[in-house]
């Protein structure tokens, strides 16, 4: 599953509550370029590279996709989506819409939920609370929101992070909902034709009776 959302629009807290509240969710840890923010820990937020041990990783062919955004570079590492898969769970994503659009076109059985903010403002305010962003860094990060959400209509669902709490309730339901669909369901197949045959013959052993 996809989460993605314009710099601020929460996709990281989603994708955070999710794995801490659920047993079957387990969230891919994405590498980056970038620097460290103040409480973040390598391999729990992020895999803190250098743009040397980045691209070294790129020409081995280890990134299921990557992509530059705000002047750093952030991927979906191959191995923690298969380290996720293994286990069971389903794979959370928390990666930029660039990175999601080249998964959606890699992968068949993908989920993408696009994190909408409630406003701009309300954007731009959670921008300017992280103490990160500010000035040509704000004014850019706005400006590349532009283009991020005109991409929302090619996602499979849409969630409004207004109220925190909310949102990962519906990204939750989304994750029950979609397990339920026959293509994921493991050995469901198998299941319905034995029912089907089962169910004939108890029809044709009636018709026999009359």
């Amino acid at each position: 599953m996809i989460l993605s959302a314009p710099s601020g629009g929460g996709k990281t807290t989603i994708a955070q509550a999710l794995r801490t509240a659920r047993d079957d969710v387990g969230y891919s840890v994405s590498a980056t370029t970038r620097q460290p923010r103040e409480g973040e820990e390598d391999g729990v937020d992020y895999f803190f590279l250098t743009p040397e041990e980045f691209q070294r990783r790129i020409d081995a062919n280890e990134f299921m996709e990557w992509a530059r955004y705000g002047g750093s570079r952030y991927g979906t590492l191959v191995s923690e989506v298969e380290r996720i898969l293994k286990s069971g769970k389903h794979v959370v994503l928390d990666i930029e819409v660039q990175g999601a659009r080249a998964i959606r076109e890699r992968l068949a059985n993908v989920v993408s939920i696009f994190i909408l903010p409630p406003s701009a403002r309300v954007l731009r305010e959670r921008l300017t609370d992280r103490s990160t962003e500010h000035g040509d860094t704000l004014g850019s990060r706005l400006q590349h929101a532009v283009d991020e959400v005109a991409e929302a209509p090619d996602f499979d669902y849409i969630v409004t992070n207004d109220d925190r709490a909310q949102a990962v309730a519906e990204v939750a339901g989304i994750i029950d909902a979609e397990s339920q669909r026959p293509m994921r369901l493991p050995g469901m197949a198998k299941t319905l034709n034995e029912l089907r045959d089962a169910l004939a013959e108890q029809a044709q052993s009636m018709r026999h009776r009359s």
